[in-house]
């Protein structure tokens, strides 16, 4: 694996011998550690990897991304070493709009991923504009506490809480700016998870995310707010690993695709 695949895709758990390698993108003002719980929850067959955003933990010393499309090309460029198995990308929040755009890359390449897995975000052409992150520091806490990702003991420590403010205003200029560009509608099969209790997604933002892909798409509901996943992940693992099973055993069924075996094709910005 090469420096820049390992700076952005973590591996807390490697599992030489599993078929299927899950990307997981984090949330705005996130990091890899979302997802640090989430290994011991799969299975033997699926070897998990989680997005480190720049800027973002262990890489603070480099410059935030405020643009989803720049991100989005490295995300991509850097997975490349990881294609030579089947991969699935999961997403949630700003992490959603993230994991859709690597996947629109990776399928222009020519390795489609297996399945695209989006929670907590509505759809590229329904993401709604805000200046969140041109607001005020009492203002970008407010919006924070909303969605109850503040913990106000960060009020106490006021170096740590610079630091959580700078980061989420750059995450939220990813979500607020983003504008999908035209293009082909991908093929990728698509999986769409919404949490009854999510003020960011409603039931018909979810369902609107079918004209993002030609692909066949699965919705699935479960209880809590938008962090939802954060308190209980295990129904979001079993639907998940479901999905997983079904995709790989229709990948059996058909012949693997011509690079297989071989280095992957580089990845071609749309």
């Amino acid at each position: 694996m090469s420096d820049t695949t390992a700076a952005w895709y973590r591996r807390p758990l490697p599992r030489p011998g599993a078929r299927t390698r899950l990307l997981c993108f984090p949330h705005g003002g996130g990091s890899a550690s979302a997802y640090g719980n989430w290994p011991a929850l799969l299975p033997d067959t699926v070897e998990l990897y989680a997005v480190q955003y720049p800027g973002h933990a262990d890489r603070i010393a480099e410059p935030l991304h405020t643009d989803m499309h720049a991100l989005a090309d490295a995300a991509a460029d850097a997975a490349r070493p990881l294609l030579e198995r089947p991969v699935a990308l999961y997403g949630h929040s700003l992490g959603a709009l993230a994991a859709y755009e690597t996947a629109v890359r990776l399928e222009t390449a020519g390795h489609p991923p297996l399945r695209l897995i989006v929670s907590g975000m509505p759809p590229p052409h329904r993401v709604r504009p805000g200046a969140v992150h041109l607001g005020t520091d009492l203002e970008l806490i407010a919006e924070l506490r909303r969605l109850e990702g503040f913990p106000d003991e960060l009020l106490a420590h006021p170096d740590l809480l610079d630091l959580v403010l700078r980061t989420a205003r750059a995450d939220y200029a990813l979500a607020e700016t983003y504008r999908p560009a035209a293009r082909p509608v991908p093929g990728v099969p698509l999986s769409v998870h919404r949490a009854t209790g999510d003020p960011e997604l409603t039931a018909a933002e979810a369902a609107d995310w079918a004209r993002s892909t030609t692909g066949p798409v699965r919705h699935q509901t479960f209880p809590g707010g938008h962090f939802h996943l954060a308190e209980d992940p295990a129904p979001v693992l079993l639907d998940l690993i479901t999905d997983l099973v079904s995709d790989m055993s229709a990948r059996r069924r058909s012949p693997p695709p011509a690079w297989v075996g071989t280095a992957a094709p580089a990845v071609r910005h749309p």
